[in-house]
């Protein structure tokens, strides 16, 4: 798939203050992603994402971390993270950010070591498309666990696309298509999880799932290895 993204976030971080991405989507309705949103400030994040930040302890894995600006928060506190991406442009700006550990590979097959938190927000447990691949990741991510190790993660209840949104299994299952300057990516699916189904999916792949902050239809979920 055409890195747009990493093309969106380098014109921003190289002076386009205005870049986005127009994003298609599976339920009808164009969205668009500005670019800047990967380089807020502590004080521009989510009360979820500021909360998410202050349990994190050990070794992190911050996993889609886009332009490193969790990372850089992290390393603020004198944390040591790893900051993982799949788009190589996406990590060239995070070490040129200051992101002193920014790696280059796809969370699906990282064996890069273990850690004490493993980290994904904005949404990040999206990145296991649909019903079938949140199984093989939520049990690869415990693979790269310390034993006592937390995975923190944030998603939505998508249950007000009921109607709206094209799926076959599960209304969390949405298809998304990137388009930047005139060229468009292949299409992906993103997975959205409401608690109930989290928990399911979590206990199924022999984690403990706690729902422990919630804005809106968001909230922030810890899970643990299930003695």
């Amino acid at each position: 798939m055409a890195d747009l993204l990493g093309k969106a976030l380098n014109d921003y971080f190289t002076g386009n203050q205005e870049a986005f991405l127009l994003v298609h989507t599976s339920y009808g309705e164009i969205e668009t992603m500005p670019a800047a949103v990967f380089f807020r400030t502590y004080e521009n994040m989510p009360d979820l994402e500021k909360y998410a930040l202050s349990l994190c302890r050990g070794k992190i894995l911050d996993a889609g971390a886009g332009a490193g600006s969790h990372a850089l928060e992290l390393q603020k506190q004198n944390l040591e993270v790893v900051a993982l991406d799949i788009s190589p442009k996406a990590v060239e700006i995070m070490k040129q950010r200051g992101v002193l550990h920014a790696v280059t590979d796809d969370i699906f097959t990282y064996q890069g070591g273990r850690f004490d938190t493993i980290l994904l927000l904005m949404n990040g447990i999206g990145i296991a498309r649909d019903m079938i691949e949140i199984n093989y990741l939520l049990k690869h991510l415990k693979s790269l666990l310390l034993p006592g190790g937390q995975l923190l993660l944030d998603s939505c209840d998508v249950a007000y696309l009921a109607g709206a949104n094209i799926y076959q299994h599960y209304i969390g299952e949405v298809t998304y298509q990137f388009e930047y300057r005139g060229e468009k990516s292949e299409p992906f699916g993103w997975l959205y999880l409401a608690p109930p189904m989290l928990k399911k999916v979590a206990k199924a792949s022999g984690w403990k799932c706690q729902i422990i902050y919630e804005e809106g239809e968001s909230y922030l979920a810890r899970l643990i290895e299930a003695s």
